[in-house]
C-alpha cells in the first residue's frame, strides 16, 4: 500500500515561499520516490526551479522514509542547513509534511498534493484500494470494495448506466458490481447477495479520528 501524491504547481508553491528567502528541501525515499514526485531527482529539480527565481537552498535530503519518528533524526543530522533556512519544503505526502512540522519551529510547506491510498497496477498507473471508511465490506462483497471500485460507491448492486460491464463514468473500467457478481458466482457465494445491504455507519469517519488497542486501555486500567 502507498501514498499516491501529484506535484503542485509550481505557482502555489512559489505563493506559500513568498517571503522565504532560504529554504530547505525534504523529500522521501518510499511513495513518493516511486510516483516520481518527491524523490532525489525530484528534489533536485526543485531545488534547480527555486534558484532560478533567486531563492537561496540552504541544504536537501531524501529520508527513506518521511513520516516515521526516524524523521527528527535526520533533520537533527544537518542541523546547521535546516537553521540556515527560513522554511522547509517538503516533497511528500500530508502524513510526511506533518511528521516533519512535528520536528521544526520553521514554517512547512507541502510541495505535493495527497491523493489516496493505492497500489501499482502497471508501471506509472496506480489505483485507489482503501477509503479507510471504518466499516469494511469486503467480506460482503467477495474482496472488492464497491465504495472506491465503484465510481457511485454504491452498496446495492450497479446503476442503470454500466454497459457492457464497463462502468457508466469511466467506460474504460469494469463495472465493480460486475467484477463482485461474477467472483461471488465463481465462490459460490451469490447468496450473499440476498440481503440488503446495512446502512453505512458516517460516525466512523468523523474527522479528526483516534484509536486506542485493548492494550492501552489495559494498561492505563493497571496504572
Amino acid at each position: 500500500m502507498k501514498t499516491i501524491t501529484e506535484k503542485k504547481q509550481i505557482e502555489e508553491v512559489k505563493d506559500c515561499l513568498e517571503g522565504c528567502g532560504s529554504v530547505y528541501l525534504v523529500g522521501c525515499g518510499t511513495c513518493a520516490t516511486m510516483c516520481h514526485t518527491g524523490g532525489k531527482t525530484e528534489v533536485l529539480a526543485m531545488k534547480a526551479e527555486l534558484e532560478a527565481a533567486r531563492k537561496k537552498v540552504s541544504g536537501w535530503m531524501v529520508m527513506p522514509t518521511a513520516c516515521d519518528e526516524l524523521t527528527g533524526e535526520a533533520l537533527a543530522e544537518d542541523v546547521a542547513a535546516v537553521k540556515a533556512a527560513d522554511c522547509l519544503l517538503v516533497l511528500t505526502c500530508a502524513f510526511g509534511v506533518q511528521t516533519v512540522a512535528s520536528y521544526t519551529n520553521k514554517p512547512v510547506y507541502p510541495a505535493l498534493n495527497t491523493l489516496f491510498l493505492g497500489r501499482e497496477t502497471e508501471p506509472g498507473h496506480f489505483q485507489e484500494v482503501c477509503l479507510q471508511c471504518g466499516q469494511c465490506l469486503l467480506g460482503r462483497y467477495a474482496a472488492i470494495c464497491p465504495i472506491t471500485q465503484c465510481a457511485k460507491g454504491l452498496l446495492s448492486g450497479p446503476c442503470g448506466g454500466s454497459k457492457e460491464g464497463r462502468c457508466e463514468q469511466q467506460s474504460v473500467r469494469d463495472c465493480a458490481w460486475v467484477l463482485i457478481y461474477e467472483r461471488l458466482k465463481k465462490t459460490g457465494n451469490l447468496d450473499k447477495l440476498m440481503a440488503p445491504a446495512p446502512p453505512r455507519d458516517y460516525s466512523k469517519t468523523k474527522r479528526p479520528r483516534a484509536y486506542e488497542t485493548g492494550e492501552s486501555s489495559r494498561g492505563s486500567a493497571e496504572g
